[in-house]
């Protein structure tokens, strides 16, 4: 995986948002890993235009996070405002 993205920080990412620290399939942690990844590519975007790999990648990722939103949205609506308030989500 990428360097800017190591075993330790996903770790400290599913501490707080999962159940667990190797919590890695719960809906929050998931969304929480996305958030981040996203936020990274986004910046990246921003000084290099013209990198539409990436902003492909960025945009399947924000796909991602969306459908599990919508799946925790229908399984457990507390749940889902839950993590769209900590993250600062907006649809």
């Amino acid at each position: 995986m990428a360097e800017y993205l190591q075993a330790d920080k996903k770790q400290e990412i599913f501490a707080k948002y999962g159940k667990s620290n190797t919590d890695t399939g719960s809906p929050e942690s998931q969304v929480a890993l996305f958030s981040y990844r996203i936020a990274h590519l986004t910046e990246h975007l921003k000084s290099n235009k013209k990198d539409n790999v990436t902003r492909r990648s960025l945009l399947k990722l924000v796909g991602k996070r969306r459908r599990v939103l919508d799946y925790l949205k229908q399984v457990d609506i507390e749940r889902y405002r839950n993590i769209v308030k900590e993250l600062g989500l907006r649809k």
